[in-house]
């Protein structure tokens, strides 16, 4: 269990939560969610032990093994296949381990290490690397391909391939989905399915979320917010909150202005003076009930295009591809004002290829490609962040398109994209991934498109400039293009699904969970195809002779460790009994405080006809959280005892192999 008691983490002098307390039972998948800057970051730091609370502690259990994924590559000595199978520590130790007791001939210590090897999954781990690396996208000849031959986002998803490969208690996963295509997501949340650990998650990709997480912790004015469920459910629940919030600060409005009424008239009569004085320390002791604000910092539209041609464009057999290697063939495609397409496809099928086709960035090798005359194309992909101009700043980029525009009107025009103030004038070179996003879309929409071109738009934006990225884009009445792994803005904005697949381009008939179907069945035969070769490929690398296995393992008395392991296992089973017995009792009780909390929420409990329900929920609550505490305590205790156990178990182990 995770626990945070009274909590506070500060980023310099600005805070980021204050006084929070918090519990994470083992096994639960939880979405931490909230604005970008809001300290998501910093949790994960402060969970991996890089950054200490300002205030307050937070508890973990001592034996978890806690993994996340890097954020660079420090060594490109290696391939992609050995990086990612560098990343268990565990087993490197154990490698090593192995490498000085061969060296120094010791076949007691050989047999036992191997042992380790064994129940550490050593003679499987390069089939279990290549199917992770084969889910996110590697094919086979990439494996063995050197890390500097991968683009940082291909670096990332290596990255994330080690994380996954290791084995852990706690997986802490940043956007996770960041630099990942459709289908890489989709193996992803297949695989976390699965995942039998604790897993914390940082994501702004709400179909991801729902799939993946059963509570969200929401960082909210500087507190820390459960909910149950995933993102759907979080949305539901906060809707409420809101709802109830803003009754109950009406009604407070309302008793203030009554008392404020009451002071003004009798505060100078003598005779209702002290009722006057009364009413005053009344309001003074009264602690504001605040409506809860959900207001987005980002508010634009895409202005009405000046031409809108039809059709904008039109393709008839048309081949296209990279010098002499052709990549589509026979693409049927007519784009008119209205069109709403969703391109679907694996990665490396051709989507980013067909979409610099029609952004003019390749040429059609062959058929008829007719272009408009009144063609305008916005087109965002990673590229047009990285041409932005370094030492420039917002407001120039947006001036240097119209010299008649005001500086108020720059401003005003930024500042729907969230640029407010100095962060107009700041340089671009130091800022975030989500704020040169931000800006290219705040480009492109200046430059009023008729076709918008969009690869994978929503990298690095939260779910607040996500959701005002697609609410302008309802309204947009030119043509859309649309590659993206969020299926939330695919869905929404999308009327047409092409799939990109084996050389062709084909509407694809079916919703999002039609294709995560087709997606997971292709992938699974595509495995059964090729796992002969992964097999074949592994063996030569020098797996360990079977027999040689076995002469080694009969060095070691395997009675001893068996009775050892047995002996272990009666020893902890009624600390990992309780344990469990424990954490079921702790998921319980908070789900009864959860009720009672919802059932004081309601306003009209405080109304003089529902004293007495309201006196039995204040009982409840008393009792709940003191046999929660109760719980923690014994949960705690029992953790201790299973740690002292398994200590001893691990000495009793190394006696037994030095005999």
């Amino acid at each position: 269990m995770i626990k945070l008691q009274a909590l506070s983490l500060h980023r310099g002098v600005k805070p980021l939560i204050e006084n929070v307390s918090l519990d994470i039972f083992a096994g639960q998948k939880v979405a931490i969610i909230g604005r970008n800057g809001c300290g998501k970051s910093s949790l994960f730091a402060m969970l991996l032990g890089k950054l200490a609370p300002d205030a307050g502690d937070y508890m973990l259990p001592k034996d978890w093994r806690i993994i996340s994924v890097a954020q660079t590559i420090d060594d490109f000595g290696s391939n992609a296949l050995e990086y990612v199978i560098a990343g268990d520590s565990q087993l490197q130790a154990l490698k090593i381990e192995l490498n000085q007791a061969e060296q120094s001939g010791d076949g007691n210590q050989i047999a036992i290490v191997h042992g380790k090897l064994e129940h550490a999954g050593a003679y499987d781990v390069e089939a279990r690397a290549a199917t992770i690396l084969a889910g996110l996208g590697f094919t086979e000849d990439k494996l063995s391909q050197p890390l500097s031959a991968f683009s940082g986002g291909w670096q990332m998803r290596l990255n994330l391939a080690r994380a996954l490969l290791c084995p852990s208690d706690l997986l802490l996963l940043d956007e996770p989905t960041n630099h990942l295509d459709l289908d890489a997501v989709i193996w992803l949340e297949n695989w976390l399915e699965s995942y039998s650990g604790t897993l914390l998650l940082i994501s702004h990709d709400k179909a991801f979320i729902d799939n993946c997480a059963n509570q969200i912790v929401s960082f909210e004015n500087q507190t820390l917010l459960s909910y149950t469920g995933g993102y759907s459910s979080y949305e539901k629940q906060k809707a409420l909150r809101i709802k109830l919030a803003a009754s109950e600060h009406e009604k407070q409005q309302k008793k203030r202005e009554h008392l404020m009424s009451f002071i003004t008239r009798f505060k100078a009569k003598a005779s209702k003076a002290k009722q006057a004085q009364s009413r005053v320390k009344q309001l003074e002791k009264m602690e504001e009930v605040l409506p809860i604000q959900q207001s987005s910092g980002f508010s634009f539209e895409f202005r009405i295009p000046d031409k809108l041609p039809n059709p904008l464009i039109k393709m008839e057999n048309v081949q296209v591809g990279y010098n002499s290697t052709v990549i589509l063939n026979k693409v049927h495609l007519n784009l008119v004002p209205g069109s709403r397409i969703g391109l679907l496809g694996k990665n490396g099928a051709g989507k980013s290829t067909l979409i610099k086709l029609m952004s003019g960035k390749l040429t059609a090798l062959s058929g008829e490609y007719l272009c408009s005359a009144g063609l305008h194309i916005g087109y965002f992909a990673q590229h047009q962040v990285d041409a932005l101009d370094m030492q420039s700043t917002p407001f120039a980029h947006i001036q240097h398109m119209d010299m008649k525009l005001t500086e108020q009107g720059v401003r005003d025009y930024l500042g729907g994209f969230g640029f407010h103030g100095d962060e107009a004038m700041a340089k671009v070179e130091p800022m975030s991934g989500g704020e040169k996003a931000r800006l290219v879309l705040a480009i492109l929409v200046f430059q009023k498109p008729n076709l918008l071109l969009l690869d994978e738009p929503t990298n690095h934006l939260d779910i607040e400039m996500r959701g005002a990225l697609n609410f302008a884009l309802q309204s947009f009445e030119g043509a859309i293009v649309l590659v993206s792994h969020d299926r939330y803005l695919l869905t929404s904005v999308c009327d047409d699904f092409y799939l990109v697949d084996d050389g062709r381009v084909s509407t694809f008939d079916g919703d999002l969970e039609d294709y995560r179907k087709w997606m997971l069945n292709a992938s699974k035969a595509s495995n059964i195809k090729n796992q002969p070769t992964i097999n074949s490929a592994l063996s030569k690398r020098g797996h360990p002779n079977s027999a040689q296995e076995h002469d080694l393992k009969t060095t070691l008395d395997r009675k001893e460790i068996k009775r050892l392991e047995a002996q272990f296992r009666q020893k902890a089973k009624p600390f990992t009994d309780a344990i469990k017995k424990l954490e079921q009792s702790m998921a319980s009780l908070n789900a009864q405080k959860a009720q009672i909390e919802d059932s004081m929420g309601d306003s009209t409990l405080y109304e003089s006809k529902n004293k007495a329900r309201l006196t039995v929920l204040i009982q409840q609550q008393g009792q709940v959280n003191s046999d929660l505490d109760d719980a923690e305590m014994q949960w705690l205790d029992a953790q201790e005892s299973l740690e002292a156990a398994k200590k001893d178990f691990d000495m009793q182990l190394q006696g037994a192999s030095n005999v």
